[in-house]
């Protein structure tokens, strides 16, 4: 551990670098155009109601 205490500078350098670069790459991203492609997409349907395992209120218990 002596090596940390004599070379943390160079380790905030290293962080400092790797922060910049992910708020650019943050930055590049376009949320207007994965919105944009999000619309695009239809919905699959889904019904609750096939996959239903619980007992029904209209049946009577026999």
């Amino acid at each position: 551990m002596a090596w940390l205490k004599d070379y943390w500078w160079i380790i905030l350098i290293i962080l400092i670098g790797i922060f910049i670069n992910g708020i650019k790459a943050l930055n590049r991203l376009s949320y207007k155009n994965y919105l944009e492609k999000k619309n695009g997409i239809k919905p699959i349907p889904y019904s609750d109601y096939d996959d239903d395992d619980w007992p029904s209120s209209n049946k009577s218990n026999k």
